[in-house]
């Protein structure tokens, strides 16, 4: 071991220069000379990623009542449209940040920025259960969206916490917890929402639950941001933050090239035809699944008037929970090995023309009423959602196995860039799309709900158009 004079002396260990005053030096240093499971450290992760996915999927249930009590919608058939701007807004807030966020992470430390994220989730997600008018709504959420930049970071910061065999179970903690809060979110959302007339025996009309009926799911999740931020405490910093003149000197020459080198790279990214089918299909996918379940949650919580099923916020919860925890199970013991004895493309094909066929019967079940109906919708929701998973984890094989490995960063980058995009605008159109087929209940050549429904297969439609030749070509490590 060699040292200077200074106080920050780079240490050589092992034939590797340290510096022990640089928070990543001395995280490298740790992770190097134990080769155990950071446990602790991945439970941090995977509770940070959870509470920043929970306001996501808990809004759904309880959106449309939102909306009506507001009182926003001049008419019973408007609330679609506008509780699509508010689902929307999150996405759209998500968009314009997510690269800024990366920046940040990369100069000032990915601790920050993780800490600013659940920070964001406590204050925001509390003023948006607190909120008394339609505008107070919509900004609170695009903050929370603008604010929240946990999402590209958390991926970097869960690979260097660990030793490189550990890394792609740190990075399948990200990946978990998001369909943990699939199951946990609608369940807090459907059954915590409106508690004064659900649970009348523990929350007064008086209470601050009672006077802010969509006040309680956001608090809990609150309450376990709160808890998850304190945590942060004991995270330590992964990025290297040392000042040797020489090494940054190093460091702004590989910087100048490696960025000359990326920008020819996400040039030839943008010309692998292989990778850009996929991911076009990822977004054309992703837009589907995302105005799916807004036109879902409206569909299932509207009035039978308007062909909708009359459904409670506890009962979509429910739904969704249930759909959420049989997607988690298919994921993990189905799925694999469906992957790989058949490989993706055929799933994927398959589960398109299966999705298209089951939801054009969606519409025929607002005949059916009581235990008939609630079996048969918790069965189309589930396969539905099963669907969706294996057409969203071919794409993400079909995109990786499209480049090199040295170049899967930057391929994801464009892809969750543009997949952001699509996501932004689907809540909004299906919001625009849903309130217009209310309106249109009879009088066109098929009621307005089977064209609402007809109108979203067409995107799946065009999906699975986009899965054969001329315009997709399988990447040659998948044939």
């Amino acid at each position: 071991m060699t040292g200077g004079g200074g106080a920050d002396a780079p240490l050589l260990v092992d034939g590797k220069v340290y510096h022990e005053r640089c928070p990543g030096c001395r995280q490298e240093r740790k992770v190097q000379a134990n080769d155990q499971l950071p446990f602790l450290d991945f439970l941090y992760i995977w509770l940070a990623c959870l509470c920043a996915a929970l306001p996501i999927q808990s809004l759904f249930p309880y959106l449309y009542f939102m909306i009506r009590d507001l009182k926003v919608a001049k008419q019973e058939q408007d609330i679609g449209f506008y509780a699509g701007f508010v689902g929307a807004t999150y996405f759209l807030g998500r968009t314009i940040s997510a690269v800024p966020w990366g920046i940040f992470a990369d100069k000032y430390g990915r601790k920050p920025c993780i800490v600013i994220s659940i920070l964001s989730v406590i204050v925001f997600n509390t003023l948006f259960g607190l909120s008394t008018t339609y505008w107070m709504a919509i900004v609170t959420r695009g903050l929370l969206g603008l604010l929240c930049g946990i999402l590209g970071p958390i991926k970097a910061y869960a690979s260097e916490v660990c030793r490189k065999e550990h890394q792609a179970l740190g990075i399948s903690l990200v990946t978990s917890s998001r369909a943990i809060a699939l199951v946990v979110g609608p369940a807090i959302g459907g059954f915590l929402s409106q508690p004064a007339k659900k649970y009348p025996n523990l929350f007064s009309e008086e209470s601050i639950f009672g006077r802010f009926p969509y006040f309680l799911p956001c608090f809990v999740i609150s309450v376990l941001a709160a808890g998850a931020c304190v945590a942060c405490i004991w995270l330590p910093e992964t990025l290297h933050m040392h000042h040797d003149d020489k090494v940054e000197a190093i460091d702004a020459l590989e910087a100048q090239e490696s960025g000359s080198g990326r920008m020819g790279t996400t040039k030839s990214l943008l010309k692998n035809w292989q990778l850009m089918s996929a991911i076009t299909l990822y977004c054309v996918f992703s837009l589907h699944d995302t105005a799916y379940l807004e036109i879902f949650s409206l569909w299932a919580v509207s009035s039978r008037k308007f062909r909708g099923l009359s459904f409670t916020s506890q009962d979509v919860g429910t739904v969704l929970a249930i759909s959420g925890f049989g997607v988690l199970v298919y994921q993990l013991a189905i799925y694999p090995f469906l992957a790989k004895y058949v490989g993706p493309i055929k799933p994927f094909r398959y589960a398109a023309v299966l999705s298209i066929l089951l939801l054009a019967t969606y519409p025929f079940m607002a005949n059916l009423y009581g235990l008939e109906l609630k079996i048969l919708i918790n069965i189309a929701s589930l396969l539905k959602n099963m669907f969706a998973a294996t057409i969203t984890i071919a794409c993400n094989i079909l995109q990786n196995t499209a480049v090199a490995q040295q170049q899967r960063g930057v391929a994801n980058g464009i892809s969750v860039t543009l997949m952001s995009i699509f996501k932004a605008v689907a809540p909004a159109a299906a919001g625009i799309l849903f309130s217009w087929a209310q309106k249109h209940i009879s009088g066109l050549f098929l009621p307005g709900d089977q064209i609402l429904f007809l109108m979203l297969n067409m995107v799946s439609v065009i999906g699975f158009m986009l899965t054969f030749k001329p315009f997709f070509t399988i990447p040659n490590v998948i044939r």
